[in-house]
Protein backbone atom coordinates (compact mmCIF):
# COMPACT_ATOMS: atom_id res chain seq x y z
CA UNK A 1 0.00 0.00 0.00
CA UNK A 2 1.49 3.46 -1.09
CA UNK A 3 2.38 5.92 1.24
CA UNK A 4 0.48 9.00 0.80
CA UNK A 5 3.11 12.11 0.20
CA UNK A 6 1.76 15.51 1.57
CA UNK A 7 3.05 19.17 1.20
CA UNK A 8 5.94 20.00 4.08
CA UNK A 9 3.84 22.68 5.06
CA UNK A 10 0.39 20.98 5.52
CA UNK A 11 1.97 20.09 8.73
CA UNK A 12 1.11 22.24 11.36
CA UNK A 13 2.80 22.85 14.61
CA UNK A 14 -0.26 23.53 16.85
CA UNK A 15 -2.98 21.32 15.48
CA UNK A 16 -3.15 17.73 15.11
CA UNK A 17 -2.37 16.62 11.94
CA UNK A 18 -4.69 14.17 10.64
CA UNK A 19 -4.66 12.49 7.06
CA UNK A 20 -7.50 14.15 5.87
CA UNK A 21 -6.36 17.78 6.97
CA UNK A 22 -2.92 17.34 5.68
CA UNK A 23 -4.94 16.24 2.14
CA UNK A 24 -7.37 19.38 1.99
CA UNK A 25 -4.08 21.76 3.03
CA UNK A 26 -1.79 19.73 0.61
CA UNK A 27 -4.41 20.97 -2.14
CA UNK A 28 -4.67 24.54 -0.90
CA UNK A 29 -0.59 25.19 -0.96
CA UNK A 30 -0.22 23.64 -3.78
CA UNK A 31 -2.39 25.84 -5.53
CA UNK A 32 -1.42 28.95 -3.75
CA UNK A 33 2.20 28.49 -4.61
CA UNK A 34 1.17 28.80 -8.22
CA UNK A 35 -0.56 32.14 -7.73
CA UNK A 36 -2.22 34.10 -5.79
CA UNK A 37 -6.33 33.54 -5.33
CA UNK A 38 -9.35 33.72 -3.71
CA UNK A 39 -11.28 30.95 -0.86
CA UNK A 40 -13.95 30.54 -3.94
CA UNK A 41 -11.52 30.04 -6.56
CA UNK A 42 -9.42 27.91 -4.02
CA UNK A 43 -12.69 25.71 -3.23
CA UNK A 44 -13.72 25.52 -6.89
CA UNK A 45 -10.34 24.09 -8.12
CA UNK A 46 -9.78 21.92 -5.25
CA UNK A 47 -13.11 20.53 -5.17
CA UNK A 48 -13.23 21.43 -1.32
CA UNK A 49 -16.47 22.90 -0.28
CA UNK A 50 -16.26 26.29 0.72
CA UNK A 51 -16.14 26.03 4.67
CA UNK A 52 -13.29 24.11 4.37
CA UNK A 53 -11.29 25.87 2.94
CA UNK A 54 -12.21 28.93 5.31
CA UNK A 55 -11.25 26.51 8.06
CA UNK A 56 -7.88 25.52 6.60
CA UNK A 57 -7.09 29.35 5.64
CA UNK A 58 -7.96 30.29 8.73
CA UNK A 59 -5.68 27.55 10.41
CA UNK A 60 -2.55 28.61 7.62
CA UNK A 61 -3.08 32.47 8.59
CA UNK A 62 -2.49 31.47 12.05
CA UNK A 63 0.63 29.60 11.14
CA UNK A 64 1.66 32.46 9.53
CA UNK A 65 2.25 30.40 6.48
CA UNK A 66 -0.85 32.19 4.36
CA UNK A 67 -1.84 36.18 4.49
CA UNK A 68 -4.13 38.00 2.69
CA UNK A 69 -2.78 40.51 -0.28
CA UNK A 70 -4.76 42.98 1.00
CA UNK A 71 -6.99 44.29 3.38
CA UNK A 72 -9.93 44.32 1.27
CA UNK A 73 -12.05 42.13 0.41
CA UNK A 74 -13.07 39.49 -1.60
CA UNK A 75 -9.50 38.46 0.12
CA UNK A 76 -6.53 36.74 -2.46
CA UNK A 77 -4.08 34.57 -0.70
CA UNK A 78 -0.87 34.37 -0.63
CA UNK A 79 2.01 32.44 0.67
CA UNK A 80 4.27 34.64 3.58
CA UNK A 81 7.81 34.85 3.66
CA UNK A 82 8.12 31.90 6.34
CA UNK A 83 5.99 29.76 4.40
CA UNK A 84 8.00 30.23 1.80
CA UNK A 85 11.20 29.19 4.25
CA UNK A 86 9.68 26.52 5.19
CA UNK A 87 9.99 24.39 1.62
CA UNK A 88 13.25 24.24 2.00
Amino acid sequence: MPVPTFHPKAYLITRRNVTRGLRARTKILELIEKKSVQTGRIAKETGLSYRSVGYHIKVLRKEKIMEPTSGRRPLTWRLTSLGQQRLA
